[in-house]
């Protein structure tokens, strides 16, 4: 397979998972985890939210495939999710794709 097959696979394979509708929207959050024992949050915000999940800007780097749990802070609703991409750490922290399991249907607080 050529490198072009290969990019045009990707682009098709993204397009298709963000077949949903998204929005444009910095919403503060906190992610919480359980690690040795003991139960950890970081503060965090979205750069963009589907009904689905969030591209999320957090301090911590997590593990693909982790078990998170995401509060919205505006509305105090809380929906368990699944760290399905990392991207690369920037200056404020780094890039997470959450995916949220069975979330609230006004989980964010808009209509989508």
């Amino acid at each position: 397979m050529s490198v072009s097959s290969e990019v045009n696979s990707a682009f098709k394979m993204l397009q298709y998972m963000r077949s949903g509708a998204r929005v444009n929207s910095r919403v503060q959050v906190v992610l919480e985890w359980h690690e040795s024992g003991a139960t950890h949050t970081a503060d965090g915000y979205t750069v963009d939210i589907s009904p689905k999940g969030c591209l999320a800007i957090a301090p911590q780097g997590f593990a693909v495939g982790q078990r998170l749990r995401v509060k919205n802070t505006i509305n105090e609703k809380s929906a368990d999710a699944t760290l399905i991409w990392r991207g690369h750490e920037g200056r404020t922290g780094w890039e997470l794709g959450l995916e949220l399991v069975n979330p609230p249907a006004d989980f964010w607080g808009v209509e989508f």
